[in-house]
């Protein structure tokens, strides 16, 4: 195994991701393209809007950051949409812009108007929305993409078909769908959607594999988290072969949200071996600035992103947080920019009440620690949260005076 791989200044995971029994099994061997969907999946998280000035701001961050495709909006939905789309396309940005539509001619010619790289074709597919949601059988969906997919393909543009609920589609309906893509009239790529994030992750790869062999189309993988799974289920899909991964920054979307753009990033690189071209340091930044835009905040142990993922009230290793980070953690702090810190409270132990003395230059009697340990555990139990810095140092001034 390539030490490299797994293991650097900045990070150490698992060595065993590496082994050829794992990656033997992994097709990896062409271009991965991140294609965030923020501006439009993630705006659909409930209570949130983006305005025009907004998406430029985010769109234009996410560029700079190096991510491949941004999903800028549906331009059928507003004036204010349709304008925020146009703008950003005209930003000179390097990423790839692509557009939301339905399978209409309406739609379609929007996008155009837009100037926009290329078009998200959507129709439902899976079988509880075709029988209970539309009332539509399966030939209909064919009929619709063939048209939609003849006229995006008329205008120029790249042309992914989205059959969204994909992962809950019948299986006859399926292969009449993949069959009829796979003559003259073919898109782009083709989408596999788990709209309803509902699959397991080795189904995700087994549709993967499923839909490049019908076909012999790229395959866009979108998922949901409604089980937890959305990362999972895209890095299974990406190792069976998908070019392109979805993602929302921050991991917004509806119901449970979208697969999370910095943790597909994070896992590509560090676990998987991807050089995705995305800039790891400006994560947590981008982050930050989406949350203030939306006010959708993240928990604090969000992976990647969280404000205390670096933070430690346990008082075993308390030493080698601040002085051997990756005995404690897969990631180095300063791999994303960020600081280890210990915190104090009913967890803590002896070398916590030491690490903390030091970090304010002060001193303490063997004795006198034990008892400020006593007094920190029964402040944060009583409390029932971590001490501040200014509650510790006054606890302190039982003990010597400072």
């Amino acid at each position: 195994m390539n030490t490299n791989k797994w293991k650097t200044d900045g990070f150490w995971v698992s060595p065993y991701n590496y082994a050829s029994e794992v990656t033997s099994k992994m097709d990896l061997n062409h271009r991965i393209e991140i294609h965030d969907a923020t501006l439009r999946d993630g705006e659909q998280t409930p209570g949130v809007v983006l305005r025009k000035e907004e998406k430029v701001e985010i769109a234009t961050k996410l560029s700079e950051a190096g991510v491949h495709r941004i999903e800028a909006g549906m331009p059928a939905v507003s004036d204010e949409d349709r304008q925020a789309i146009e703008t950003i396309k005209k930003s000179g940005l390097k990423a790839q812009i692509f557009a939301f539509a339905r399978a209409m001619e309406k739609d379609l010619e929007l996008c155009r108007e837009c100037g926009v790289d290329g078009v998200i074709i959507e129709l439902p597919l899976g079988k509880p929305k075709l029988e209970m949601q539309f009332k539509w059988d399966v030939q209909r969906v064919i009929d619709m993409s063939l048209t939609a997919i003849a006229k995006a393909k008329s205008l120029g543009l790249y042309t992914v078909l989205f059959p969204y609920d994909t992962t809950r589609a019948d299986e006859a309906d399926m292969e009449a769908l993949l069959t009829a893509v796979s003559g003259d009239i073919r898109p782009d790529s083709i989408g596999l959607v788990d709209t309803m994030g509902c699959a397991m992750p080795g189904t995700a790869a087994f549709m993967t594999k499923l839909i490049k062999q019908k076909t012999g189309l790229p395959v866009e993988i979108h998922t949901h988290n409604d089980f937890g799974l959305a990362l999972a289920a895209t890095l299974e899909a990406v190792a069976a072969g998908a070019e392109v991964a979805h993602c929302c920054l921050n991991g917004m979307g509806e119901r449970t949200g979208n697969c999370s753009l910095e943790e597909l990033v994070m896992a590509l690189e560090l676990m998987m071996g991807v050089n995705t071209g995305v800039d790891l340091q400006k994560l947590i930044p981008l982050s930050k600035e989406l949350e203030k835009m939306t006010g959708f905040y993240m928990p604090t142990n969000k992976p990647v992103v969280g404000s205390a993922n670096f933070t430690r009230e346990s008082g075993i290793g308390a030493d080698a947080l601040l002085t051997t980070p990756l005995a404690m953690f897969a990631l180095h702090p300063h791999f994303l920019c960020s600081e280890a810190k210990l915190v104090l409270g009913k967890k803590s132990g002896l070398t916590s009440i030491e690490m903390k003395l030091k970090e304010y230059n002060l001193e303490l009697e063997d004795d006198a620690k034990a008892a400020l340990l006593k007094d920190v555990k029964m402040t944060g139990t009583q409390n029932k949260r971590l001490l501040s810095d200014e509650e510790f140092l006054a606890l302190v001034k039982k003990y010597k005076q400072i």
